[in-house]
């Protein structure tokens, strides 16, 4: 049962990676991402109520989230004509993000992916965020911004090692 969490991570890096195959414009695409999203929520959830927190499955859910990222970006940017301004903004964030692994390796010998509040209401606001763009930039701009924060934060942490 100590496994459940990291076993829910795996499937949702399966999921994510699912999303490849299917249509943006079809339920099957956002039932599925509407699952990863959930099961983003309940390993962590899992995990504290299980008492199985672990590196492992800290290192798991980041890289899931991460995949999740990656494959919807995949797949949903090509569907939508995103602003210069827009690419630049995430650009910078990508930015500040690599220059905090960097710090990680620097400052603590190994990569580090702080499970912060602003972290994870990012990754909360993204996943909420992304349908609108079929009708909006705002939602996306405000969760640019929250994610700038997150980042700044993020590397902060890192570099005064104050990191759960």
């Amino acid at each position: 049962m100590k496994h459940l969490p990291n076993v829910i991570s795996i499937l949702r890096t399966a999921g994510s990676i699912s999303l490849l195959f299917c249509d943006v414009k079809g339920w099957p695409f956002w039932i599925l991402y509407g699952l990863c999203g959930l099961s983003d929520i309940l390993d962590g959830w899992l995990a504290r109520k299980l008492h199985a927190e672990s590196k492992t499955g800290s290192v798991l859910d980041s890289v899931a989230d991460i995949m999740l990222v990656a494959c919807c970006a995949i797949r949903l940017l090509p569907v939508f004509q995103i602003p210069v301004w827009l690419w630049i903004w995430a650009g910078v964030i990508a930015f500040i993000k690599i220059v905090n692994q960097v710090s990680a390796l620097i400052f603590c010998k190994r990569f580090c992916f702080p499970h912060t509040y602003a972290n994870k209401l990012t990754g909360l606001s993204l996943f909420l965020a992304a349908p609108t763009l079929f009708w909006s930039l705002i939602p996306i701009a405000l969760v640019a911004a929250l994610a700038t924060f997150a980042a700044v934060q993020e590397g902060h942490f890192i570099r005064t090692k104050q990191l759960s």
